[in-house]
């Protein structure tokens, strides 16, 4: 299952009357080499379960879930993994984990009635699933990578040829023939790639490769493909895949930081000619709730997202959801969620949850100030009401 699909499963579940603990964790070695993730498991487990009376429904059900969690901790780790999230509620018999390579920012653990996952949603966009190739003239790799990690591999070789020493006629042929050789090895290197987005479902491709491959690389590529190319790289088709991933990586950040501005002008435009667009929380909230939008656009920075106002708009959101309106649990926040308050983080949950309900793109606007007079929210439409 992808992380993708494991997001899906979670923005399904109902708020739950018991605690839902939402864990995020950091488990790259420090430096002496050695992990430090513990330390915060132990001390925040045992803070956040003091904040329930001993003895209650929902500080035993508490208890089971953070002891579950800790065995887990112990014995399932990964050495590959770089990051952890954990859901867990016992009660509604919810227990998710991912191990991923990517990495997430800090420790969080957050205790409410529903899985908190704008954290999860932002290392999905921070890193999508894509192909890259790395081709020369006789080699190519095909690469599909995501959630930061080299998910599937194909290598294809084409016709070694030798230099020939031969001049005037001769040499016209043998360059004529040393044409179609590189033609013939492009094409199958553009076929395979085909099969590989349409298989894979990918939306975006980064191609590299020497100065000969890559004018026919671009030639042979048919439209469907052409638009989905996003950049070009310089890499040798021998680059290590941890030099592959952080120049795609950084690639793939460049593009992100120039058509943030672009998706922020677009809704903005939307907004001001009263059509399919609009900014604030409130506004965006209603709109999700009324199945509207196309494309939501959040702030990456968790604590720039200003919380509801107590508008008609926000009222009339809240009122389709009991959930969120009298929360069964009190939210209880520690590491990078505690940075926001409460308040913001159950609704950039909401918005992330109904998105993802409601089949919208999911945005993080890396550059905060882009959307600060709007309080970190807007969005493209899909309709207008």
């Amino acid at each position: 299952m992808t992380v993708t699909e494991q997001l899906d499963r979670l923005a399904r579940f109902e708020p739950a009357p018991y605690p839902v603990v939402s864990l995020y964790l950091d488990t790259r070695p420090n430096q002496h080499g050695r992990d430090s993730f513990q330390t915060f498991v132990r001390k925040e487990f045992r803070a956040r379960a003091e904040t329930y009376a001993e003895g209650t429904p929902d500080r035993e059900s508490l208890d089971r879930d953070l002891e579950r969690i800790r065995t887990y901790l112990e014995s399932d780790v990964q050495p590959s993994a770089n990051s952890i999230a954990i859901f867990a509620c016992q009660a509604a018999e919810l227990f998710e984990t991912l191990q991923l390579e990517a990495p997430v920012e800090g420790n969080s653990l957050f205790i409410g009635d529903q899985p908190h996952l704008y954290p999860l949603a932002r290392l999905i966009s921070q890193h999508p699933r894509y192909a890259a190739v790395i081709a020369d003239t006789n080699h190519a790799r095909i690469l599909v990578i995501g959630e930061g990690a080299i998910q599937n591999a194909q290598s294809l070789e084409g016709v070694k040829t030798r230099r020939s020493s031969q001049g005037g006629s001769s040499q016209a042929r043998y360059q004529r023939h040393l044409s179609n050789y590189h033609l013939q090895h492009v094409k199958e290197v553009v076929d395979a790639l085909d099969r590989t987005v349409q298989r894979e479902q990918l939306d975006a491709i980064l191609i590299a490769g020497d100065p000969v491959v890559i004018p026919i690389f671009r030639e042979q590529l048919p439209k469907h493909l052409a638009e989905k190319v996003v950049d070009e790289m310089t890499l040798a088709t021998d680059a290590p895949e941890h030099e592959i991933l952080r120049a795609s990586y950084e690639a793939l950040q460049k593009l992100n930081a120039s058509s943030d501005r672009e998706r922020v002008d677009a809704a903005l435009n939307a907004y001001r000619a009263g059509g399919l667009g609009v900014v604030g929380a409130d506004e965006t909230l209603l709109a999700l709730t009324n199945g509207q939008v196309d494309e939501l656009l959040i702030s990456a920075s968790l604590r720039s997202i200003e919380g509801l106002r107590g508008t008609r708009a926000a009222q009339m959101a809240l009122a389709n959801d009991a959930g969120l309106a009298q929360p069964a649990v009190e939210p209880v926040a520690a590491g990078e969620a505690n940075r926001a308050d409460i308040g913001t983080v159950r609704l950039a949950d909401e918005l992330i949850t109904k998105a993802q309900q409601t089949g919208a793109r999911i945005t993080f606007i890396e550059d905060a100030s882009l959307l600060e007079r709007y309080g970190g929210v807007a969005a493209l439409l899909r309709y207008r009401i």
